[in-house]
């Protein structure tokens, strides 16, 4: 079985307009690297030079931040959604 993550508007060239792809579960990062194998662009989008989550990103796994779990470590089950949320700013 899958996850699922739903895809953020701002995101959504990058998957062909897809609202929702389905990966293999696995942690976090796994569901990353998925996520980047099927479309490129995806994961620098999400994840800085160092390989951490982007600061402007907020990921929810089953509706929790993942930075109060485990970040890229959180395990991501079959049949779990994960949800990527821009940070949005203004004034």
């Amino acid at each position: 079985m899958a996850a699922t993550v739903r895809i953020p508007t701002t995101m959504r060239p990058l998957t062909g307009g897809e609202k929702q792809v389905a990966v293999e579960a696995g942690s976090l990062g796994d569901v990353i690297s998925a996520l980047e194998a099927a479309h490129p662009g995806l994961g620098e989008r999400l994840l800085d030079g160092d390989g951490a989550l982007r600061k402007f990103v907020n990921v929810f796994v089953d509706d929790d931040d993942v930075r109060y779990l485990n970040g890229l470590e959180t395990v991501v089950g079959d049949g779990i959604a994960v949800s990527i949320i821009p940070a949005v700013a203004g004034g």
